[in-house]
């Protein structure tokens, strides 16, 4: 056996779902690979999918539970993926969910008995109530999430802010702050691109272009962001917005754009998967609008920095920590008003615009290979403390747990099911678009 650290990462998604958790692991598992150590990625099945990767990719029972949370949720009791994972003998696990992956993770651990590192990456509080109508069930979720970080020997959290909302959930054990980087390179893409872009949107030169990237979800702060769009609209404010991204709120963002009567000025892409495609994007866009307080690190916000593109966020936000006010992006308060302000300034104010970007892209963006790097140097620290038995972990029983949430989660799939589904709106003419810059790029 290699006598490299060997690391266990486990998360609920993996592709072909892809979100942002799904884009940490890929960059643990390519980074550690690389030269640091042995990483296999363990995670649910998916119908058909193929992984081609130069790390191992291991995948067990899973469950679909696509329609309500976005990806499948796994049966972490299969006894021959376990005695595959026993048998590459890894040193650490480092889950990513605290669901069923975290649940295999316990189980790995009582065979293996090596230690669990777990991170904090979304406020899941807010996805189980949206997800779950039924409080009672939720807080039951809640409280098995919560049992299941109690179990690791070192929990970490991806902000500041993410731990805040951690704690406001039950948790009240140790956390260390373990930043998460960018996959993209320091520098714009190609501007030529960029321009090609703009016009292949009919985005004149004239108009500043502000842009969006991630799920087109309402608890984003889109609606603030459309408010705001509206109050620009009528300062006579020449501009444009660009959506890049798709989700279960689509239809309504996109009926609420017609209300506002913005719809000649929005652009809803759909979801962009290649990401030196996305570069494009970021790079033609002039300002990020990321006024969500539900994001817990906000990568969107360091890609954008990444390609000198600073970000408009929200006062005590998650995604505002290490920004500065009129130096690396802009923060207002969460109101429409504000806001506008904001936009309004930097619609005036393109060349400092662009230099706020500058400083941006020398100040905020880290590098994945930075970010792993340090989660790498902390693992042994995280095993030598549980082999003296100096760790925090504090068990309850796996399977009554896991059972529980899964009976609570099943009975919200059943009743969601019972809805007839709604007929999503495609914005074709901006899909054409899209389409046809594509086709062109690959013929240069």
């Amino acid at each position: 056996m290699d006598d490299k650290l060997g690391v266990c990462l486990m998360n609920d998604s993996f592709p072909p779902t892809i979100d942002g958790v799904a884009n940490v692991v890929i960059n643990y598992a390519s980074i550690i690979s690389n030269g640091l150590g042995r990483a296999t990625v363990v995670t649910p099945e998916y119908p058909g999918v193929v992984d081609d990767y130069p790390f191992e990719v291991i995948r067990y029972r899973s469950i679909n539970t696509q329609k309500i949370w976005g990806y499948r949720m796994g049966y972490p009791f299969s006894s021959r993926k376990l005695n595959a994972l026993t048998m590459d003998e890894p040193n650490i696990i480092h889950s990513h969910c605290p669901f069923a992956s975290t649940v295999m993770a316990r189980v790995l651990r009582e065979k293996n008995n090596i230690p669990i590192v777990f991170t904090y990456h979304t406020k899941f509080d807010i996805d189980i109530y949206h997800a779950i109508p039924n409080k009672l069930m939720a807080d039951q979720v809640i409280k098995f999430v919560v049992n299941n970080i109690y179990a690791c020997d070192e929990v970490w959290t991806v902000s500041k802010g993410a731990g805040d909302n951690l704690r406001s959930i039950g948790y009240d054990g140790e956390i260390i702050v373990m930043e998460n980087g960018v996959d993209f390179p320091k520098g714009r893409a190609d501007e030529d691109d960029a321009a090609a872009l703009r016009s292949a949107f009919d985005i004149p030169d004239s108009a500043v272009l502000f842009l969006f990237v991630g799920r087109l979800m309402w608890y984003k702060g889109i609606k603030l962001i459309l408010d705001s769009l509206k109050l620009l609209d009528e300062r006579n404010v020449d501009f444009r917005m660009m959506f890049v991204g798709d989700g279960q709120e689509r239809e309504e963002i996109e009926q609420y754009t017609e209300e506002l009567h913005l719809d000649e000025k929005c652009i809803f892409t759909g979801a962009v998967y290649d990401r030196e495609e996305l570069r494009v994007f970021y790079t033609a866009g002039e300002l990020f609008l990321f006024p969500s307080e539900y994001d817990t690190n906000g990568i969107v916000v360091r890609e954008a920095a990444a390609c000198g593109v600073s970000s408009v966020l929200l006062e005590g936000s998650c995604a505002a920590e290490g920004i500065t006010d009129g130096r690396t992006g802009f923060i207002c308060k969460a109101s429409a008003e504000d806001m506008a302000n904001k936009l309004e300034f930097a619609a005036k104010n393109r060349e400092k615009l662009r230099e706020i970007g500058e400083n941006a892209m020398n100040e905020v963006y880290i590098s994945w290979e930075t970010a792993v790097k340090r989660a790498f140097d902390r693992y042994p620290a995280v095993i030598e403390k549980c082999m003296s038995g100096n760790t925090q972990r504090r068990e309850g029983v796996i399977q009554e747990e896991f059972f529980s949430a899964i009976d609570n989660i099943t009975d919200s799939i059943t009743r969601f099911r019972s809805i007839p589904a709604g007929i999503r709106r495609t914005n074709e003419k901006n899909r054409e678009k899209w389409r046809k810059f594509r086709e062109k790029r690959k013929k240069k």
